[in-house]
């Protein structure tokens, strides 16, 4: 059996956005999925704040998840049989906000995303760069104080990933929660506040300038 990840040690702050860069099979989903708790390590351990992620319960990592974590996918990952504010609402809804609050920040998000007038909007009604817009909404909109996006421009074309790169890095910081972007991009990369460098598995550098390959 061949280690996906060996030694990887980082600390994200808060208000932090952060670029996790690294090639194709480099470790980075898994490193992401493990920081989720969608998978768990074999050693080591990963902790949200003073919450050790990888000693919970699958019931317990379900409602950290819900409550604690946003996550920001490629392929948008929207419910298509569900509008865009009831993409929004839904994650609200199952952390148990009342209906009132649900409709104010289902709909503060939604013009923070420059969407309000694609409220009653289905997925398959936008484009891409809508859906990916819907999904940082739906990703940030219960303000968790970690959110975790894996390549979220790689199907979107330049005009339409500049303007999500921007979206996320500002709706992030002004919510003041960590940011932590998978990307195999250095011109993505380079946008962050720090970037962390993934190579055969392991966390080779730490840098916020010029990155050796």
């Amino acid at each position: 059996m061949r280690p996906v990840l060996q030694g990887v040690e980082a600390t994200l702050q808060p208000g932090e956005c952060v670029a996790l860069l690294g090639r194709s099979g480099s470790g980075k989903s898994t490193l992401l999925n493990l920081i989720a708790g969608i998978d768990r390590p074999d050693a080591g351990e990963v902790w949200l704040g003073d919450t050790p992620i990888s000693r919970l319960a699958e019931p317990e990592l379900t409602r950290l998840r819900r409550r604690r974590i946003g996550f920001v996918y490629q392929f948008f990952n929207l419910i298509p049989t569900l509008t865009t504010q009831e993409n929004l609402a839904l994650p609200l809804e199952l952390n148990g906000l009342p209906a009132p609050e649900i409709e104010r920040r289902s709909r503060a998000m939604l013009l923070a995303v420059g969407l309000e007038g694609r409220a009653s909007s289905f997925p398959d009604q936008l484009s891409g760069g809508e859906q990916q817009r819907v999904a940082i909404a739906r990703a940030l909109v219960h303000q968790p104080p970690l959110v975790l996006a894996d390549e979220p421009t790689g199907n979107l074309d330049q005009q339409a990933g500049e303007q999500v790169l921007e979206l996320m890095f500002g709706l992030a910081r002004r919510q003041a929660g960590c940011l932590l972007l998978v990307t195999h991009s250095l011109a993505v990369a380079r946008r962050a506040d720090r970037i962390l460098t993934l190579r055969d598995g392991r966390l080779l550098s730490e840098q916020a300038g010029e990155l050796a390959w």
